[in-house]
């Protein structure tokens, strides 16, 4: 699943996007509101993670105008408050759920299986882009109705071209994708799981889809759906 986290708190911030990088999860993490509505407007997102306690366009604005957005994600919101009144005003701007700092990311993470079980008649299940599927509940890639045989690496990294398809991503970020708070990275490890990546994807039809972009990173050049 893909996750928007927006915590201005910069330790909470990496840690929040760490640990839910080794959960599985496909992170975006910012800082601030403004970059969250980009995000979101851009972007596909199965659920938010929001501070309250934000600078500028509060956590309560930018759910909000999230929804306003109809945007339908759920929202988790996370407060250093605990009173009841900053519980109901969050609930009311349109979150579903909401925790109080300091947490433990066990029960963090058992609130988001939750939202995200609650909702997944909701969200998106599957991209496509042309012969190209990926069951995102399944972990499963199919070409031209047909089974890959991906490993959980290479997989990983479809997902992700996939999700930012039509943009450069760097290979720190497919790393960082990889191995979340792993100082001691190889960028030599991309070249050979994205190498063999296209060797299944090319296959007898030639489908082509990710391209080098020299000195910066890979482009999935197909439009997702």
């Amino acid at each position: 699943m893909k996750l928007l986290v927006v915590e201005d708190e910069a330790l909470l911030r990496h840690h929040l996007y760490t640990r839910l990088g080794e959960s599985g999860h496909v992170v975006e993490a910012v800082a601030d509101a403004e970059e969250a509505l980009y995000q979101a407007e851009q972007y596909h997102f199965d659920l938010a993670i929001i501070d309250l306690g934000l600078p500028g366009i509060s956590g309560l604005e930018l759910s909000t105008r999230l929804r306003s957005q109809d945007k339908t994600f759920p929202i988790l919101i996370l407060t250093a408050r605990g009173n009841w009144q900053d519980k109901v005003e969050g609930l009311a701007a349109g979150a579903d759920d909401y925790l109080v700092k300091p947490f433990q990311f066990e029960e963090l993470e058992a609130r988001l299986n939750a939202l995200l079980r609650r909702s997944s008649g909701f969200t998106q299940s599957t991209i496509a882009a042309g012969p190209l599927v990926l069951d995102l509940n399944r972990k499963q890639a199919t070409l031209d109705e047909q089974a890959l045989a991906l490993t959980a690496y290479e997989y990983r990294i479809l997902e992700y071209l996939m999700r930012h398809h039509q943009q450069v991503v760097a290979k720190d970020r497919l790393m960082e994708q990889l191995y979340p708070g792993d100082e001691e990275r190889d960028p030599n490890v991309i070249e050979v799981l994205v190498g063999r990546l296209r060797r299944k994807l090319e296959g007898e039809r030639g489908f082509k889809p990710i391209d080098t972009v020299r000195g910066l990173g890979y482009l999935f050049t197909e439009r997702c759906r």
